[in-house]
């Protein structure tokens, strides 16, 4: 996993999580407490309640990115900068100041004004973004998008989101957004709990991740909590995203945000990282689709994946026939057996291939075996 320096602040698995708050200049975002179009108040906002509140770094919107407005042109967006620009050369606090934006005239105009990172909302569907950000040496998040500059975050399916991060290729210096939230009508709740569940899928490509999921409906709805009530629900998930190998929080509510990502930090699995002459990283793989990813990054052959992940599983209620042949079938599958003091409960550890192999050779000694091999788990 690369570590990306974001103007001095360090983003990775090797620094502490990041948190970016949110400062918006259009009247037509839906959350109103970020929402400015005076400078002198958006920056007091953003020295009281971002930066001392614990910010690392300050995304500025100039325009709402929901489904249900009008999308603004760079012309559009640039006229809203001045805004962002002036609120920029107020904010007495120390940051990292990032701009969204899907317009490269727009980043341009932005870092040359003094904004320290980019957040691209569509992708890189502008193909000259990735051109802008490598020329400044600034960071750049980019969120899975479809190529098309009016439909910011548009991926219909979750196993979509992978191949789209890849849309124009990366910067050295680009962060992965996996795209939570209902950017098209197609996608759903149950779309972004599944993105949740795997999101050590897309540390695949090597790079820090970012996920934007504060008092999001996906979460919400686990709930049944309106948008104000969604707090507790963002904090848990947060703590969640990160000790699956998020590192950087996009919110609103950035003091209680940053107390949850750093217990999910503390939580977090020591993976072995060593860099000398043969560096050693212990990657963070759970599942097999986990090891597709990685192996898909190095060019091997993504069938080795079912060897990649250890599951453990116990059985009861296995007579002496049946163990009979579950060890011999375990031996030809490379699956390990081990006896409880109950003769009649084992446990089972093995890759989800050896699990796929035990159900082979042990089928047939009895209906009752037969039915619990088909349960164990080879994906």
């Amino acid at each position: 996993m690369r570590t990306v320096n974001a103007a001095g602040l360090e983003i990775g698995d090797d620094a502490p999580p990041r948190i970016m708050g949110v400062l918006n200049v259009s009247k037509e975002s839906p959350y109103k407490p970020s929402v400015f179009d005076d400078p002198g108040e958006a920056a007091e906002y953003v020295d009281t309640q971002l930066i001392d509140q614990g910010a690392d770094i300050v995304d500025v919107g100039l325009e709402s990115a929901n489904k249900k407005f009008e999308v603004l042109s760079a012309e559009g967006e640039l006229d809203r900068l001045e805004t962002a620009l002036e609120t920029l050369a107020s904010v007495s606090g120390d940051a990292v100041f990032s701009i969204e934006t899907r317009y490269h005239e727009v980043a341009e105009a932005a870092i040359d004004g003094g904004f320290d990172m980019v957040n691209d909302i569509c992708g890189f569907a502008d193909p000259e973004m990735p051109r802008v950000c490598e020329e400044h040496d600034v960071a750049v998040a980019k969120m899975a998008s479809p190529p098309d500059l009016e439909r910011p975050g548009a991926v219909e399916e979750v196993d979509d989101i992978y191949d789209a991060l890849a849309l124009n290729g990366f910067t050295d210096k680009t962060i992965l957004d996996p795209a939570f939230g209902g950017w098209s009508t197609e996608k759903t709740t149950e779309h972004d709990r599944e993105t949740l569940r795997r999101l050590r899928e897309f540390r695949g490509y090597g790079r820090p991740l970012l996920v934007s999921i504060n008092r999001k409906n996906f979460l919400r709805e686990i709930a049944g909590r309106s948008t104000e009530e969604a707090l507790p629900v963002s904090l848990a998930a947060t703590s969640m995203a990160v000790e699956r190998g998020a590192h950087v929080i996009r919110t609103h509510d950035v003091r209680e945000t940053r107390d949850a990502a750093l217990v999910g930090k503390a939580f977090t699995r020591e993976r072995i990282r060593e860099v000398g002459e043969i560096d050693v990283e212990e990657l963070d793989v759970t599942t097999t689709g986990d090891a597709v990813r990685h192996l898909d990054r190095v060019g091997g052959e993504t069938t080795a994946a079912a060897e990649g992940v250890i599951r453990t599983v116990e059985l009861a209620g296995v007579s002496p026939d049946e163990r009979a042949s579950i060890d011999a079938a375990a031996r030809e599958a490379g699956v390990t057996v081990v006896t409880a003091t109950d003769a009649g409960r084992l446990l089972l550890f093995g890759t989800p291939g050896g699990y796929a192999r035990l159900q082979d050779a042990g089928r047939g000694v009895t209906p009752a075996l037969d039915t619990a091999l088909e349960r164990l788990p080879t994906a």
